[in-house]
């Protein structure tokens, strides 16, 4: 099983501006914190999160071979099929493999929050984690203006394929990104 270490050493490869290492960074500490709310491998989601834009960096301009170049580096690197999928799950119009199992359906949904919960830290005084509350994320979610890159259609469907209300989602996610608040300069 690959681990956290070398999961992340494969990131710094590939990866190289901050704010992208903070979006996987964050996507991190969800996974594991829906992992155990789950009762799942908190390393295995954890890993998922990490790696999922492995490639966005090299592939943002031309946005149908996202994931498809992270698979390949991925397979290179002997990292496991099951993560692979993942990672191509997690964006499916590019990749037309979709999510067929919780863990999968975790990350598509939850990977775009992160980014609103990032945007909601940043438009505070302080910019910090700690100022976010939760209903200023739900509400943010509603406001189709704000954090414009964020696919409200994508979030809009973790209450359904994740078995919880929007409330729980956002919690989980606010907390666990506080928890590493530090870490994300935030």
């Amino acid at each position: 099983m690959t681990t956290r270490n070398q999961a992340f050493t494969i990131l710094q490869k590939h990866i190289h501006d901050r704010f992208l290492i903070n979006h996987h960074l964050s996507s991190e500490t969800v996974m594991r914190a829906f992992a155990r709310h789950f009762g799942e491998n908190q390393e295995l989601w954890g890993i998922c999160g990490l790696l999922h834009d492995l490639d966005w960096e090299c592939t943002k301009e031309n946005p149908s071979e996202h994931t498809k170049k992270a698979a390949e580096i991925l397979r290179a690197e002997g990292i496991e099929e099951e993560i692979i999928h993942a990672v191509q799950a997690h964006h499916p119009t590019a990749s037309d493999i979709w999510p067929s199992n919780l863990m999968e359906e975790c990350l598509y949904t939850t990977e775009e929050l992160t980014g609103l919960i990032i945007a909601c830290a940043l438009i505070q005084p302080d910019k910090k984690l700690a100022s976010v509350s939760e209903q200023s994320v739900l509400k943010k979610l509603k406001n189709l203006n704000f954090a414009k890159g964020v696919n409200r259609e994508i979030v809009g469907r973790a209450p359904e394929v994740l078995g919880m209300t929007m409330d729980q989602i956002v919690a989980i996610s606010l907390k666990a990104m506080q928890e590493i608040a530090n870490e994300l300069g935030l």
